[in-house]
């Protein structure tokens, strides 16, 4: 059957949406594969490496409160340093936070969040989650001091500090570490962490470095060196997604936006030779970045190294930067942010000018548009939720209703301008049957361009109203995988709904869906093959051409989903579950309302009402065909 070129325009917007969700698999699952393929490798061809993993792993378990576990490098000797002798720790620790410091460096070398626990399958979660391995863990300042003729290199990783009392009070607990020199010169890391039963504070831990009468001894150097990495644990249930959202971010002085070395890569680095505001070492639900307050780093050399799967971490991170020196320079101040990927939390970090940070733009949340629905209208609203709601599985369906009647009056005109479609139908097919042959093709648009123009149909009204949606739908989309509040919520049968929730964990892996099936996401599909069956038959009904895109607008989305979802948040699945079926009933319930016969009645008065009277679009319409269909006779008569 010849194609019927009449309503082309539309069903514009909504191939635009299939092929906007193709595209994204196909470019997501790309993606996966490229770094799946990159881990086998390195699994197969270095038996190294899997030995390195399995080690790991056993160092994970053994990770304790012995002071062995830490790597103690090299002690350096100086003529004009005195290192302690003893090695030592400390715990600083509010309702919140704990961190571990060691005199060795006098650096964190643990951090364990009190709130939150970590991924257990089959367990009780009551392992609390630790932002980085003590074992890795490495913290340097660099200098250069005067010995005589020559400078000598001093870093503070090989050394040994003393340790001075906890100064501890109510609000706060201070620990001093000094790594004392000669004539009385000292170096001072002083940290300081507060339990003011606020998260914004009470996961910043204040890090003070004080050089007292350092500067007669101190090199002629314009910088100080700063290097910094640690190896994150795995926390969450999937390997595949919390490394799909972990990665390195840092922001540009006097920027709002904020910049990222990517993601799912294997490994990475960048060489940054202007000045950076902070630098933040982000896995999916939680953080560690360095913020120096009273000055910036004037570059930065920033990496990560992926850790194979299995090994029990995610990523090592590494930076390598410098702070400005001068002769006046006696201290320095930095926090460490050691702490959830909350929204409100990250929103409230400021500078020590009570400017605001931007860490909160590390939460992956869409694109332009989808971005500011997700800051101002879905956040809010779920976190305002949370606050008289325990149940998550509710406020997830209480938000699907709320955005269902938001957009509910672009749904109504979506349908409403498929029934239109519907009730012109016998005089399309008149044009059709007019217009039979392929060089009539103009002539045939023309008259369906008038057909419309009389009965006040827009082509694209119909696609509009769902392209308007597409921020909507982006931003939930973006919000769950990477909303902190649902991790470890339990809901029916799924037992955390920021991961996937497994009915059955296959022996094997299925290119593209994964190794366990995911209930939420069957259910959605299934009830999305439904949804779409209706609407392709309405939509049928309307536009001649449909009943050729069955495949198309049925089946093929469904099954993308199938194997899109299977992996990601079970809340998103619940969500679009629920969204589904809220938007099947409200479909039910607006048919009831529209009688097509009515309609029909409509806009035949509108047509005999608007007879002989064009639009100015249509005049230039008509004029732009006329044109068209001479400019072709023109080059048929050449022929």
């Amino acid at each position: 059957m010849e194609s019927n070129n009449t309503n082309k325009q539309s069903i514009i917007g909504f191939i635009l949406i299939g092929v906007v969700f193709f595209v994204y698999m196909l470019y997501n699952n790309y993606q996966m594969e490229k770094y799946n393929e990159q881990i086998a490798i390195e699994q197969v061809t270095s038996a190294v490496a899997t030995q390195a993993s399995e080690q790991l792993a056993a160092q994970q378990q053994a990770t304790t409160e012995v002071a062995q576990e830490v790597a103690q490098p090299e002690v350096v000797v100086d003529p004009f340093i005195v290192d302690a002798q003893a090695v030592e720790e400390v715990v600083l620790e509010n309702d919140y936070l704990a961190i571990r410091l060691s005199t060795v460096g006098g650096q964190i070398i643990d951090a364990t969040l009190k709130q939150h626990t970590k991924y257990a399958p089959k367990e009780e979660r009551n392992e609390l989650v630790k932002l980085f391995d003590p074992t890795s863990a490495h913290f340097d300042m660099t200098f250069y001091v005067k010995d005589g003729f020559k400078n000598v290199k001093v870093a503070t990783a090989s050394h040994n500090f003393t340790l001075l009392p906890v100064e501890s009070s109510e609000s706060k607990q201070s620990v001093t570490m000094r790594l004392p020199f000669k004539d009385g010169a000292s170096l001072d890391f002083i940290y300081t962490l507060y339990n003011e039963k606020d998260e914004a504070r009470d996961y910043m831990v204040d890090f003070d470095v004080r050089l007292n009468a350092l500067a007669p001894m101190m090199a002629n150097q314009t910088s100080i060196g700063v290097d910094w990495s640690n190896r994150s644990y795995q926390n969450e249930r999937s390997y595949k997604n919390e490394n799909m959202y972990t990665s390195l971010y840092y922001r540009h002085p006097g920027e709002t936006g904020i910049e990222e070395l990517g993601v799912s890569e294997g490994n990475k680095s960048k060489n940054i030779s202007t000045s950076v505001d902070w630098v933040a070492f982000k896995q999916q639900y939680f953080t560690s970045a360095i913020i120096p307050q009273n000055v910036e780093f004037t570059y930065a050399d920033l990496a990560y190294q992926t850790a194979p799967e299995k090994s029990g971490f995610i990523k090592e991170y590494s930076m390598v930067a410098a702070i400005p020196y001068t002769p006046q320079t006696d201290q320095y101040n930095f926090n460490f942010y050691l702490g959830p990927n909350k929204f409100p939390v990250l929103k409230k970090l400021t500078d020590s000018n009570g400017e605001t940070l931007s860490l909160e733009r590390i939460i992956p949340l869409g694109w332009i548009f989808s971005t500011y629905v997700s800051r101002w209208v879905v956040i809010p609203l779920f976190t305002w939720l949370s606050k008289y709601i325990e149940s998550f599985g509710l406020i997830i369906l209480i938000l699907t209703i709320l955005v269902k009647l938001i957009i509910s009056p672009l749904t109504y005109k979506s349908y409403l301008s498929t029934a239109k479609m519907r009730a012109v139908r016998p005089e399309l097919e008149a044009i059709n049957a007019k217009y039979p042959r392929q060089e009539d093709a103009m002539k045939k648009q023309q008259a369906t361009m008038e057909l419309y123009n009389k009965a006040g149909i827009s082509p694209m009204s119909g696609c509009l109203p769902m392209l308007i949606q597409m921020p909507i739908l982006i931003a939930m989309f973006r919000f769950f995988p990477a909303s902190i509040e649902l991790r470890g919520k339990s809901f029916l049968w799924s037992d955390d709904l920021s991961s996937y929730d497994s009915i059955l964990d296959l022996p094997f892996n299925i290119p593209f869906y994964g190794d366990h099936i995911s209930l939420f996401c069957l259910l959605m599909v299934v009830v999305l093959f439904g949804y779409s069956y209706m609407n392709y038959k309405q939509t049928a009904t309307a536009q001649p051409q449909m009943p050729g895109m069955k495949f198309m607008t049925v089946y093929m989305m469904p099954i993308m989903m199938l194997f899109w979802f299977n992996d990601y948040s079970s809340g998103l699945c619940y969500y679009y579950l629920l969204s589904n079926i809220i938007t099947m009933l409200m479909m039910f319930g607006i048919r009831a309302m529209v009688n097509d016969e009515k309609v029909r009645a409509s806009i035949h008065t509108k047509m005999a009402n608007t007879k002989g009277k064009k639009s100015r679009f249509q005049q230039r319409y008509d004029e732009l065909m006329r044109q068209q269909e001479q400019l072709q006779r023109e080059q048929n008569r050449r022929k």
